[in-house]
């Protein structure tokens, strides 16, 4: 099974790791920085070298473990290689994601409104929620408390409980235990400050002032009582 080292340090760009397997186009490495698709935040991209040869990763995907798929055949098995993430791409993620953890928490405590799905991009995102519908005045009125809550300069940490124990100790209103499948019993909880907890296993800044300037966009109705925020950042 892949160790996923992205999952403790966020903020490294490279790695090294060997090649235990190879799948068709795709390599499984013993340990990866790179994050496999999931959560609504897409997958990593970057390159692995070894050899003086090097292979773009077009895709990462979990499933019994993690699988780099590459854009030429795979080094062997035994191989040691080196990984770069994009950083770009990388960074914004983690922005987005973290951007998306605050709006989750502003609209379930001040709209009342509970996360139902979210999607990310290096250049935008979205988020749907359990609300009639938002106004222009709403939008206007997230994006100014969305900034103040960024300017905060509030930490964000992770870490990992037994399933058990989070259930027992968290509100499930904001960790939402109940939409992970039945078989994980560690569960990694992000922490915004004393603003937001939640369950999660994807990437994020370790401070809200890294998330940078927010927009709400715009809105539509995705169906009854569902709605959904567009949201953009800047530097």
């Amino acid at each position: 099974m892949t160790e996923a080292i992205y999952l403790d340090d966020s903020d490294r760009r490279s790695f090294e790791a060997t090649v235990e397997r190879v799948a068709g186009d795709r390599a499984v490495l013993d340990r990866t920085l790179f994050y496999p698709e999931g959560g609504g935040q897409p997958a990593d991209a970057g390159t692995l070298t070894a050899d003086g040869e090097t292979w773009r990763v077009t895709d990462v995907q979990k499933r019994d473990t993690i699988y780099h798929a590459l854009d030429g055949d795979p080094p062997p098995a035994g191989t040691t290689v080196r990984g770069e993430l994009d950083w770009e791409r990388r960074e914004a993620h983690m922005r987005y994601h973290t951007a998306q953890h605050l709006l989750s928490a502003l609209l379930l405590d001040e709209y009342d409104a509970e996360t139902t799905g979210n999607q990310l991009y290096a250049d935008r995102a979205r988020i749907d929620c359990g609300y009639d519908r938002f106004t222009e005045t709403d939008l206007a009125d997230v994006t100014a408390r969305m900034n103040e809550l960024i300017e905060r300069s509030m930490p964000v940490e992770w870490y990992e409980l037994d399933r058990e124990t989070a259930e027992e100790t968290l509100d499930p209103d904001r960790t939402r235990i109940h939409l992970l499948p039945d078989s994980i019993t560690e569960v990694r909880i992000v922490e915004v400050g004393d603003y937001d907890r939640t369950a999660c296993a994807g990437t994020h800044v370790s401070n809200t002032d890294a998330i940078g300037e927010f927009t709400a966009t715009g809105r539509e109705t995705k169906g009854p009582e569902e709605e959904r925020l567009s949201f953009e950042l800047s530097d």
